[in-house]
């Protein structure tokens, strides 16, 4: 079952239970992908292009709930964090620290990359293995620790 449609019956699922946080976080997933399925440039959507969008969703939310802790709105910091949270259970389960860790000095020694230079070209590679299962900046974090 693709996302997409899984989705669609979450969303029904979500409108007979009376969940209206959830309801209004499917619709608005859903009219995400509808917008890049429909835009000129994407041909098809792919497994790989689903995560992205929601892990673009996800980080808009995470930094709107950031932002409502710094001026101290915590009703609609807390509103933020549970739509996060409602996105998240979509995305593939996140690597640990220590998993990413290990991702990284494999791809560093498969790749003989060890300099300070090579740091783009690192960052690059892991976040074509991460796969939506890690975010740029936990692996630009892991990447820092190994090069420096």
């Amino acid at each position: 079952m693709s996302l997409e449609q899984k989705i669609m019956a979450d969303i029904k699922a979500a409108m007979i239970a009376k969940d209206s946080l959830r309801l209004e976080v499917l619709r608005s997933v859903k009219s995400a992908i509808l917008l890049v399925k429909t835009d000129k440039k994407s041909s098809d959507l792919d497994e790989d292009k689903e995560v992205q969008i929601l892990q673009k969703l996800l980080k808009q939310r995470k930094e709107s709930c950031e932002i409502y802790l710094k001026q101290n709105r915590l009703d609609l910091a807390s509103h933020e964090k549970n739509q996060a949270s409602i996105i998240s259970n979509y995305l593939p389960t996140p690597y640990s620290n220590l998993e990413l860790q290990e991702l990284v000095n494999n791809i560093m020694k498969e790749n003989n990359l060890y300099k300070k230079s090579d740091m783009g070209q690192l960052i690059s590679l892991v976040m074509k293995n991460v796969k939506g299962r890690a975010d740029g900046k936990s692996v630009s974090e892991v990447v820092k620790q190994k090069l420096l």
